[in-house]
């Protein structure tokens, strides 16, 4: 399988969008809490806006088919 090799920008692009991922799962694992305890999901901004910034700097704003063929081929899924 071909390996991507990305910019640093977009490396830096994939890499924010994983750490947003990552922390929206957080935030909506409602099983992380006290028993009974609910709480609605709080995506803390500064985690959006490094996304944002780092697609922006990538040149990836408003791309997001390019975003994502790139997040694939760096990040592949893993076979069964």
């Amino acid at each position: 399988m071909p390996t991507a090799v990305l910019t640093d920008r977009e490396r830096t692009a994939v890499q924010a969008y994983l750490r947003l991922l990552h922390t929206v799962r957080a935030a909506f694992d409602l099983e992380t809490g006290p028993p009974g305890a609910h709480r609605p999901p709080v995506v803390p901004p500064g985690v959006l806006a490094e996304a944002e910034e780092a697609l922006d700097r990538a040149g990836l704003t408003g791309n997001e088919e390019a975003f994502f063929r790139l997040l694939q081929s760096w990040c592949p899924e893993p076979g069964p």
